[in-house]
């Protein structure tokens, strides 16, 4: 029968319509933004810093070596490292960015920085709620903005996080294992004993036998 089609669709049109009254299921659409969906896990949007601790500098997780700012396929992170070193949250002296900027107008999401970065410092934000009015300083992040803690990163990403947690982890441990054999190794290998001391009035060289005497 010509029309039948259209009037399948219709009733389904009609059963979720009067259905969305009874059951919050049936509804597709939320009031936003009053109401928001939960993103997925996966979720990624642009790149954030990382750092430990309280302090955003000192703890922060970026070296500059400058590999996603090399990697980058549209070139958006722009980066100047240090002249100097700084201790970071272990202690250890670090070379840290002086500057360090993305332009998210350019910033294709591609999450090519994460892959690449040796340092786990670099991760992809949930955040897309970053309409400006301004057409460019405002869509240029610097890294004062770009810095998150490792609590937000949880956050959002709690399984990702957990498990990059525990990888830095399990490579401290061995980090601080390998330097505590080596220090132990050192202690035991034994002295080299001194060479003797030639007696006064001897011309022999340090190492070699004294000259024989002979009695008169």
């Amino acid at each position: 029968m010509i029309g039948t089609g259209i009037l399948k669709g219709m009733a389904v049109t009609l059963r979720n319509f009067a259905g969305s009254y009874f059951e919050k299921d049936r509804l597709i659409t939320v009031q936003y933004p009053e109401e928001r969906n939960p993103l997925p896990e996966n979720y990624r949007n642009f790149p954030i810093l990382i750092y430990d601790t309280d302090d955003a500098e000192a703890g922060l997780r970026c070296v500059a070596c400058k590999i996603c700012e090399k990697e980058c396929p549209p070139q958006c992170i722009y980066i100047i490292k240090s002249d100097d070193k700084k201790p970071d949250y272990m202690g250890k002296p670090q070379f840290y960015p002086k500057v360090f900027d993305i332009d998210i107008s350019v910033c294709m999401s591609c999450q090519i920085c994460v892959e690449v970065c040796p340092f786990e410092a670099i991760k992809m934000d949930k955040d897309f709620e970053l309409s400006k009015r301004e057409r460019f300083d405002a869509l240029l992040f610097r890294k004062e903005e770009l810095s998150k803690s490792n609590e937000y990163y949880h956050r959002i990403h709690p399984v990702e996080a957990a498990a990059v947690d525990a990888n830095l982890t399990a490579a401290a441990a061995a980090a601080e294992a390998k330097k505590k054999a080596a220090a132990a190794a050192a202690a035991a290998k034994p002295a080299t004993p001194a060479p003797p001391t030639p007696p006064p009035g001897s011309t022999s060289a340090p190492g070699e036998a004294p000259p024989a005497t002979t009695k008169s």
